[in-house]
């Protein structure tokens, strides 16, 4: 829970670090990764295992040349502008839900396993399968991490995030770099979805959890800090998995959203942000 929930808020937290765009449907592209993830598996003959790597490769392109496509045809018209792309992504959150609906249905459908090893020790057992989901989401955000503090590219992304009439003057290409940044964020999502739907089933519902949580996530770590985005989610997630367990997920979702207000009031630029 924590590893993918890791990778979805810091696809949130990159969009908002670079772009300041808060960007609300981004849960639907979690949702959507999941959905395409069940169209490529179930449409890929052989083992599952190839369905899963085809799944794990196609999906976040699909999903993040969505993101670009909502990004030009919506963000870019709107010049960023914080309040009106709120609203723009609102109505990107009802469209992509409405077109899951329409083309997937309703129905919860399951995605099989690339494997079904399991840890049996006499005491206690445990699916190989989520030990690889969390060694593959700390993998995945290692690469993020030097792709972001080592490439030009992720150069190229800091410096549009500090001043952008800056980084522009110098001649970056900023339209090209929110696009990018936009289709990255979506890809992470997509990414987790990928990972996570073998264990829960794919729905077109199913981006509500992910966008509070990634919400929560990056306004307890500070909003666009990476590392303090992988912390809180490390924190929310084990929390949440362990009070659904002994009392209810609805609790394990108030005592988050209280420990969100308390940030709030006493540390309002998060833990790891840095004041304005």
């Amino acid at each position: 829970m924590a590893a993918v929930l890791a990778l979805t808020a810091v696809g949130l937290s990159l969009v908002f670090g670079v772009m300041r765009v808060v960007n609300v449907a981004h849960g639907e592209f979690f949702m959507l990764g999941a959905v395409a993830a069940w169209f490529v598996t179930a449409f890929t003959p052989g083992p599952p295992v190839v369905g899963f790597v085809a799944a794990l490769v196609l999906c976040p392109l699909l999903v993040g040349g969505v993101a670009a496509l909502a990004d030009r045809l919506v963000l870019k018209r709107l010049n960023y502008d914080p309040e009106a792309t709120i609203v723009a992504t609102i109505g990107l959150l009802y469209i992509l839900q409405q077109a899951a609906l329409s083309l997937y249905g309703p129905d919860a459908r399951p995605v099989p396993a690339p494997f079904e090893w399991r840890i049996q020790l006499p005491w206690f057992g445990y699916s190989g399968y989520k030990l690889f989901v969390v060694a593959a989401a700390c993998v995945i955000l290692l690469a993020v991490w030097l792709f972001m503090t080592r490439s030009r590219a992720g150069l190229v992304m800091r410096a549009t995030q500090i001043d952008r009439d800056t980084a522009r003057a110098f001649g970056i290409n900023v339209d090209r770099v929110y696009a990018g940044v936009f289709a990255l964020g979506a890809g992470l999502a997509a990414i987790a979805a990928v990972l996570i739907v073998p264990i829960q089933q794919a729905h077109y519902l199913m981006g509500h959890d992910p966008l509070l949580l990634s919400f929560i996530v990056v306004i307890i770590g500070g909003l666009g800090s990476v590392r303090g985005t992988l912390v809180a989610a490390l924190l929310i997630g084990l929390s949440d998995g362990v009070i659904s367990v002994f009392y209810t997920p609805t609790l394990a979702k108030i005592l988050a959203t209280l420990f969100v207000a308390l940030v709030l009031v006493f540390r309002p630029q998060g833990l790891f942000g840095a004041k304005q």
